[in-house]
C-alpha cells in the first residue's frame, strides 16, 4: 500500500457512501424487513446464517491489523476489534451477547451456532478471509461492513422482535451504541492519503463485499420462502 498523494481521503468516503452496490444491498434489506409473517423455524434460518460472519469478524480484524503497515490504521482497526471482543470482558463480546439474545428469544444455541452455512454464506466468509490478506482489500471490506452493519442488524432485530415479541434485544442495543464509533474508525482507517489506484482498489473491494452480503440475504430470503 503506497501513500503518494494524488487525491484526498474525503473523495473515497464520498464515493463509497453513494455507491450503487451499497444501495442494492440496502434495497435487499428493505424487502426483507417488511416480512412480518416469519415463523420461529424461518427466523432460526436467519439467525444461524448470521452467526457465521459474526463469528469470523474478529479474526478478519486481527488479520487486517497484522498485514497493515501503518500504525494509524492499525490503531483505528484495533479500536473496533476491542469493542467486538467486549472491551476486555469476554462476557461483553458481540458473539456472547448475540447468543444470550437469541436464547432469551427462545431459540436453541445449537440451532444457531451449529447451523450449516449456505453456499452464499460460505462465499461471504471466504471473501472476508481472502480480503484480510491484503491491506487495501481489507480496508475495503472493513469500510463496507461498518457502513452497512447497523442497517443489517436492525433488519434482523426487527424480524426477531415481530417473531418473538421481545422488544429489548441487547445484541441490537450494543450495535446502536458502538456503530457510530466503528464507522468513524473505519472512515479514519481509509483516510491515509492513497494513490488513485489504491483508492480504486479499496472501492472495488467494498463493492465486492456489498455484493457478497446482497447474495447472502437473497439466499436467506429464498430459503425462508421455501419454508412457507
Amino acid at each position: 500500500m503506497t501513500t503518494t498523494a494524488v487525491a484526498t481521503s474525503l473523495d473515497i468516503t464520498q464515493t463509497l457512501r453513494a455507491n450503487e452496490k451499497k444501495n442494492e444491498l440496502a434495497a435487499c434489506l428493505n424487502e426483507l424487513k417488511h416480512n412480518d409473517t416469519l415463523t420461529k423455524e424461518q427466523m432460526v434460518l436467519v439467525l444461524g446464517q448470521w452467526f457465521h460472519p459474526l463469528h469470523y469478524f474478529p479474526t478478519f480484524l486481527s488479520r487486517l491489523i497484522s498485514v497493515t503497515p501503518e500504525i494509524r490504521t492499525q490503531t483505528f482497526v484495533s479500536r473496533i476489534l476491542w469493542e467486538e471482543l467486549g472491551k476486555g470482558d469476554p462476557q461483553g463480546s458481540h458473539e456472547k451477547i448475540y447468543i444470550e439474545t437469541i436464547t432469551d428469544g427462545g431459540f436453541a444455541v445449537s440451532d444457531v451456532a451449529e447451523a450449516p452455512p449456505f453456499p452464499a454464506t460460505q462465499r461471504l466468509v471466504a471473501g472476508y478471509e481472502k480480503a484480510s490478506s491484503d491491506p487495501l482489500s481489507g480496508l475495503g471490506f472493513l469500510y463496507g461492513t461498518e457502513t452497512m452493519d447497523l442497517p443489517m442488524v436492525a433488519t434482523i432485530g426487527g424480524l426477531m422482535r415481530r417473531c418473538t415479541g421481545k422488544q429489548n434485544l441487547p445484541w441490537v442495543n450494543v450495535h446502536v451504541d458502538q456503530e457510530p464509533g466503528h464507522i468513524e474508525s473505519s472512515e479514519n482507517s481509509v483516510r491515509p492519503v492513497l494513490t488513485a489506484e489504491d483508492q480504486k482498489e479499496v472501492v472495488r473491494c467494498a463493492e465486492e463485499m456489498w455484493e457478497l452480503w446482497t447474495d447472502f440475504f437473497k439466499s436467506v430470503k429464498e430459503k425462508i420462502a421455501s419454508k412457507n
